[in-house]
């Protein structure tokens, strides 16, 4: 659980940087998965940088006719060829709900009738995390379990936060680090003190 978290962190830490890190942002355009690299210590970098884009200094939105990968790009930008430090977050959102669940947002349980998206999000509302979890990680004897839950669950929250269908609905990446640093707070915190 731990290390799904940090990875979380570090990606979110790099989107941060791209987008609010220098004058001009950089929105990478393609983040998914496989552009998610880990070293030998499980350290994430954000790699593949073959479609970003550079915004001039009054720049929020660019029109593009380079497509990313279906299933991480948001709305706007696979109906309009509209991108923005938005779309990142969207894209980001979709991989945080990967992160948790171990499913594809192109999975073949998915289609027309129901997106990974709208999958969670029934969870979230049914309050039953458990039937999305990926399988393992959370054990019914952990002594944890409680604290577990309510990390993922937050986790899912955000994801949602940051993957709304509107780009102007969506959160930033500093307040999405803040939220996911508090996140990882609480958790630590959590088990430490039942550790004592």
């Amino acid at each position: 659980m731990l290390q799904r978290l940090n990875i979380a962190v570090d990606v979110a830490l790099a989107l941060e940087y791209l987008h609010h890190g220098q004058e001009n942002p950089i929105v990478h355009c393609d983040l998914k998965p496989s552009n998610v690299l880990l070293n030998e210590d499980m350290t994430a970098r954000v790699g593949d940088f073959g479609i970003s884009k550079l915004f001039g200094e009054e720049e929020a939105e660019i029109q593009t006719n380079t497509l990313a990968t279906i299933g991480y790009m948001a709305p706007e930008y696979g109906s309009e060829g509209k991108v923005s430090t938005r779309s990142d977050v969207y894209s980001y959102g979709i991989i945080l709900l990967e992160m948790f669940t171990r499913k594809k947002p192109t999975d073949e349980m998915f289609g027309a009738e129901m997106s990974l998206k709208q999958w969670v999000s029934e969870a979230l509302q049914e309050n039953s995390i458990n039937e999305v979890l990926a399988t393992g990680l959370l054990e019914r004897e952990d002594e944890h379990l409680f604290v577990k839950e309510q990390c993922v669950s937050s986790i899912f929250g955000l994801a949602m936060e940051c993957s709304k269908n509107s780009p102007d609905e969506r959160i930033n990446m500093k307040e999405t680090v803040a939220k996911l640093q508090k996140i990882k707070a609480t958790f630590l915190a959590s088990t430490r003190r039942r550790r004592q």
